[in-house]
């Protein structure tokens, strides 16, 4: 029993440290990705999340120089998020329509997840992005 016991905490141990360097990996790159993407376009100025989701909205859409209205706007970041997350199998791609405006459908409802839950998600969908893109290592 004792040395079943000491097995379990090794293997739940040994998940932690994973855990911890994978979270680590995701909090150096996510700290590049900002500094990279703020010099870019915020003369230095540290994005925020939103900032960061918004652009990833403008380089979908493929419009650079546009300005672009409130409600645009807010399209822009559902489609940033739509993209984010379809390599996480909660949408995919449908079709573009008229004027260009990329469409997703939902397959798999997100879960409900916290504030912090939500960052990390989409933190960790973002770098991916990145990579994906080869603008990060």
């Amino acid at each position: 029993m004792y040395l079943c016991k000491l097995k379990l905490i090794s293997a739940f141990n040994h998940y932690n440290r994973k855990l911890m360097s994978r979270d680590e990996a995701l909090k150096t790159r996510w700290e590049t990705l900002v500094n990279l993407i703020s010099n870019k376009f915020a003369d230095g100025d540290k994005l925020d999340l939103d900032a960061i989701i918004y652009l990833v909205g403008i380089q979908e859409l493929g419009r650079f120089q546009r300005k672009f209205k409130k409600d645009e706007k807010l399209d822009l970041m559902h489609i940033a998020i739509c993209r984010l997350l379809e390599p996480f199998g909660f949408y995919e791609f449908d079709y573009q329509d008229e004027e260009g405006w990329p469409h997703y459908k939902v397959k798999e409802q997100l879960p409900p997840l916290k504030a912090g839950e939500q960052s990390i998600l989409m933190k960790e969908a973002i770098v991916q992005y990145f990579l994906e893109k080869k603008l990060i290592d």
